[in-house]
């Protein structure tokens, strides 16, 4: 008599696990929805309260309203290493795209010293100093003007509260294989040791800032680029959720963009749902003494820049397929390799 209750109870069993089965794989490939709703709940009020205070829309530029967010648009990302309440020069300029359909980000990084068109003060200089001399609105200005390319919004990051950021976070992964040392006379002393499994925002900060290696500008412009990456990376992991209020506190105190909170609110969503994937490039060019002065300028090369140009064009149409969003170091792989 054992024998038709112990097949029933198995049958139960069994049914109970394939339940559990079906539910699991619903979950996880619904994940990006379910965590969307877990941000709705939890995360926009505290985003649209922490932002208020930053969106600041430019002078010169029509107040943007919120929107729903679906074609590729661009933003110039100003990372300014300023202490206390100086404006302070723009040290990383990163075009980026965004393409919240597919989930694809380009990051095109300028360095600081390239030799450009300072929109509004009718004369060429490093472009870093379009923000030291009129803010965000002529660096923005100055970046479409040297890549030909319309700049929708803008964000300025402050370095210095980013520290506070990474250590709330818990530290990020940067990879440093050799001790950096700055050590020059006139710069700030530190070391920076290599192979850590986790730096500290004032490890993180020293490598963004240090500049006494052989590849000057272009390495430091790449060290942004890698530190800001690092970050998004460590803090759109969903382990962070918990320490996110707090994270946006801190941001909200050292970041300024005219985009507003809600439609900042509606990008986060999509990009859980979808995903997100960045791909970077740095403008090339050569270091040369000019003018006058025999000042340092970094001199973009031409060809690159028209590359750029035509990169940012196909980023920014709608109707490019996500199997072309390339970046000029990928198109000259193939022209070199036509069987890539």
């Amino acid at each position: 008599m054992r024998k038709p209750k112990n097949r029933r109870m198995r049958i139960a069993l069994l049914s109970t696990l394939g339940v559990l089965i079906v539910a699991a794989g619903l979950i996880y490939s619904n994940r990006g929805a379910l965590a969307s709703l877990g941000y709705d709940w939890l995360l926009a009020d505290k985003v649209e309260e922490s932002m208020k205070d930053s969106y600041k829309p430019l002078n010169d530029r029509p107040v943007k309203e919120p929107m729903v967010v679906k074609d590729p648009f661009s933003m110039l990302l100003l990372g300014v290493d300023a202490r206390a309440k100086e404006r302070g020069r723009s040290d990383t300029l990163i075009y980026t795209i965004v393409r919240p359909e597919d989930g694809k980000v380009l990051m095109v990084s300028v360095p600081r010293d390239t030799y450009a068109d300072i929109v509004g003060k009718d004369k060429k200089d490093k472009i870093t100093h379009a923000y030291a001399f009129g803010g965000a609105e002529m660096a923005v200005n100055s970046i479409e003007e040297l890549l030909d390319a319309k700049v929708d919004h803008y964000a300025t990051i402050n370095f210095q509260g980013f520290k506070q950021v990474v250590d709330t976070l818990g530290g990020i992964s940067l990879p440093i294989t050799e001790d950096i040392v700055n050590k020059g006379a006139d710069h700030e002393k530190f070391t920076v040791k290599a192979n850590q499994s986790s730096y500290s925002g004032v490890e993180a900060l020293n490598y963004v800032r240090y500049r006494e290696d052989a590849g000057g500008d272009m390495s430091r412009t790449e060290r942004n680029r890698v530190f800001l990456e690092a970050l998004i990376h460590k803090a759109s992991s969903m382990k962070q959720w918990t320490k996110i209020p707090e994270v946006l506190d801190i941001v909200g105190d050292n970041f300024t963009t005219d985009l507003h909170p809600e439609t900042m609110n509606d990008l986060a969503k999509q990009f859980l749902q979808t995903g997100h994937s960045i791909r970077s490039y740095t403008l090339k060019g050569e270091g040369k003494r000019m003018g006058s002065q025999n000042l340092w300028y970094y001199v973009a090369d031409e060809d690159d820049l028209n590359a750029v140009r035509a990169t940012i064009a196909a980023w920014l149409d709608p109707n490019t397929p996500p199997e072309n969003l390339k970046t000029p170091t990928d198109a000259k792989k193939q022209t070199s390799n036509p069987m890539l």
